[in-house]
């Protein structure tokens, strides 16, 4: 297989040895000229754990570590990323109280602090339902989010964002309470119109452009490695086929690439992203 000319990083992705093609998918990826991977934990339901406490939450986060040594087994590099997806909320209120899904949610983001602080993961995850709830959930939901907020600026970590479609201004506020840097807040499945860092999905048409402004942004394709949902969001070749569509119809340069793949992603997360 041909060496890479630069690192090609995709910013969200899941790997399901159980549910989905696992490591036959990241072995696509890196076929199709990836090189380094943000290994995202799943949503707890999706692995069969049902957290009635935060510690419920270690079985979602081993397994995601033990996924990625099997990643980087193949000569992929992984970085992990840990914590409670926003929809949780929903779940978890089918069985106990609003205030005990908060405290619970808040108590898996905890767990998942110490594996950051541990050094067995780089960022925490966290968010907001992306779907229309009450007030009543909206405002829990934020709550839960400045907490993960609140850890993220005491492990110096970025955060990773799931939340409905659009800017999020509001966070920028939340943020900078805790004084978390907005350039560390990370809006997965982002768009250009947020303050926060956009992670764009990889066929996003506004790459171009954003590339020839200097825009701070990262790629991904939210590959979520399901049998049930085969190729959902994007497949696990995308990020790198896509970067490569653009360089080669030159809609975007070498240069353009590592500050993508590379450089954005050093500055976000904290990690040194080389070739071997």
């Amino acid at each position: 297989m041909k060496s890479p000319a630069f690192p090609i990083t995709d910013d969200h992705i899941h790997i399901d040895p159980v549910n989905g093609r696992g490591i036959e998918a990241a072995k696509d990826f890196m076929r199709a000229g990836g090189t380094h991977m943000f290994l995202v934990s799943k949503p707890s339901w999706s692995l069969s754990v049902h957290p009635t406490s935060g510690a419920d939450y270690h079985a979602v986060f081993d397994e995601t570590l033990r996924v990625a040594e099997m990643v980087s087994e193949t000569g992929l590099v992984v970085f992990t990323v840990l914590g409670v997806h926003p929809a949780e909320i929903s779940r978890l209120t089918e069985r106990m109280s609003l205030a005990q899904a908060v405290t619970v949610m808040k108590a898996g983001l905890d767990c998942a602090a110490r594996y950051v602080r541990d050094g067995n993961a780089v960022a925490l995850k966290s968010g907001r339902p992306h779907y229309d709830v009450d007030s009543e959930i909206l405002a829990a939901s934020n709550d839960v989010l400045l907490h993960a907020l609140s850890l993220a600026a005491e492990c110096n970590c970025a955060l990773q964002i799931h939340a409905e479609s659009g800017p999020c201004a509001d966070i920028v506020e939340m943020a900078q309470a805790v004084k978390v840097p907005i350039e560390r807040v990370v809006k997965h499945y982002g768009s250009p119109d947020t303050p926060l860092h956009p992670s764009l999905i990889a066929k996003h048409e506004a790459i171009p452009k954003l590339a020839r402004d200097k825009r701070p942004f990262t790629l991904e394709s939210d590959f979520m490695d399901e049998n049930s949902r085969p190729g959902a969001v994007i497949g696990p070749k995308s990020v790198p086929r896509y970067t490569n569509l653009l360089l080669k119809n030159g809609l975007i340069s070498q240069e353009d690439c590592f500050r993508i793949h590379s450089e954005t992603i050093e500055k976000v997360y904290g990690v040194v992203v080389t070739l071997a």
